[in-house]
């Protein structure tokens, strides 16, 4: 059996400034990049034309050409992680695996089963800090403990930061990539899903847009948000690489990732936000869920054009400007009392830039539940929100073009009356 080192590739689509990568091709001889399309998280997508399984497909497509011209390849493979190392442990001598860590419970339990397997064998099983600048357990308070709170979170980061002077990696040692001729690709149909007509934004960090985020970010109908969301959440950009760019051009957008990595702090140390408030207390709301409301929701039909314009957008391009997001999660969880958990797996279906941590974390912002939330007497006003920031109706009409006339439909719920309820509710739940 041949020698090789597995150089496995998860959250890390890129080979510029890839931890594991950088490190399995310095310190090892005959390295083979791995990918797995794994049957456990893709069984349980419903939507067989899933925008984010083409453009995994692609982006390790890509990843394989460019090993392939630097005389190497790439193994790619579809199934339960468990089985295919098992087989992989029968067709070679895998002498270590080099992996960048992942910090999401399925992950961790998955990595967790590899590490016994490979241990069973006297196979290193090396992990590497990639997706995050600092990952959970290195931003702690005075006490040694995790922030609970974002402010000191991010204060304590930036120092940190600004003493690191974090740097991204130089050019890998390609030498060392195990020799060999093309192996076998994988499509979409062998794996049961379709071609997706949804649009994937570019991986460029567009420099302009990130000077002026401050300025621009809150406006739906401008230019004024990167995009790069689906680029961080599969590592086909360097997060080092972007924070570095935002500490020079703008603190705002700097701030954006540090929120992400606060979020996946939270749910490193605390797992059942998954499934519970971050606040237990929250636990006790009796949420309506009238599934006819949550229906309109989900279509963009609930009479308020603000939220409507949001899901028309998410539902049709798979993305959601951020201010928009915090007006459709509010109204969810607070105009129509609908748990917020409906509203956090309707996004994870459809957002292309789903990551669990940020996603869980925003929505239990808005529903009041989770850590630094928005207070639950706070709720946003559509209206309001829509004077501010698409004054002009720019966003509204792009999304709904029957807006003014007899075919969009009449607000689902009276403002006022929606406030009032929710505020005594959300009352009356905390003080049991």
């Amino acid at each position: 059996m041949k020698k090789i080192t597995l150089c496995w590739f998860r959250r890390d689509l890129r080979t510029d400034d890839n931890t594991a990568l950088f490190y399995a091709l310095q310190q090892e001889p005959e390295v083979l990049p791995l990918f797995i399309f794994d049957k456990n998280i893709l069984d349980l997508l419903e939507d067989k034309s899933d925008a984010r399984v083409q453009f995994i497909l692609q982006k390790v497509g890509e990843l394989k050409s460019f090993f392939e011209q630097k005389g190497g390849s790439m193994l790619i493979k579809y199934g339960k992680p468990e089985e295919v190392y098992s087989e992989l442990l029968g067709e070679y001598d895998i002498q270590a695996v080099y992996t960048n860590r992942d910090y999401e419970p399925y992950a961790k339990k998955r990595d967790g089963g590899i590490e016994a397997l490979l241990k069973e064998k006297n196979i290193p099983f090396l992990t590497f800090k990639d997706q995050v600048i600092f990952e959970p357990g290195e931003i702690l308070n005075g006490s040694g403990e995790f922030y609970k709170v974002f402010t000191p979170f991010s204060k304590n980061w930036l120092d940190k930061f600004k003493q690191t002077k974090t740097q991204p990696l130089s050019e890998p040692n390609w030498k060392n990539l195990a020799k060999s001729s093309p192996l076998p690709e994988i499509s979409l149909s062998e794996m049961g899903f379709l071609p997706s007509p949804i649009e994937i934004p570019s991986a460029i960090a567009d420099q302009d847009i990130i000077r002026h985020y401050d300025e621009n970010r809150n406006f739906p109908a401008k230019k004024g948000t990167t995009r790069l969301g689906i680029h961080l959440r599969f590592g086909t950009i360097s997060v080092r690489k972007l924070a570095l760019i935002a500490s020079q051009l703008n603190e705002t957008y700097l701030n954006e990732l540090i929120w992400r990595e606060f979020y996946m702090m939270i749910l490193a140390y605390n797992p059942q936000v998954v499934e519970k408030a971050f606040k237990p207390a929250y636990d006790h709301i009796p949420w309506r869920n009238n599934e006819q409301e949550f229906k309109a929701w989900c279509e963009g039909k609930t009479g308020f054009p603000i939220v409507d314009a949001g899901m028309r957008e998410l539902n049709a391009t798979g993305f959601m400007h951020n201010r928009v997001r915090m007006v459709v999660a509010s109204f969810l969880t607070k105009h129509l009392l609908i748990d917020w958990r409906w509203g956090e797996a309707y996004f994870a279906k459809k957002l292309l830039d789903f990551e669990l941590a940020s996603n869980n974390g925003g929505w239990q912002w808005a529903a009041g539940t989770g850590t630094d939330a928005q207070p639950y007497f706070r709720v946003f006003n559509p209206d309001s929100q829509t004077e501010k920031f698409d004054k002009d109706l720019k966003y509204i009409k792009k999304w709904i073009p029957e807006l003014g006339t007899n075919s969009y439909p009449k607000p689902i719920v009276d403002h006022k009356f929606a406030r009032t309820r929710a505020i005594d509710t959300y009352k009356k739940a905390l003080e049991q």
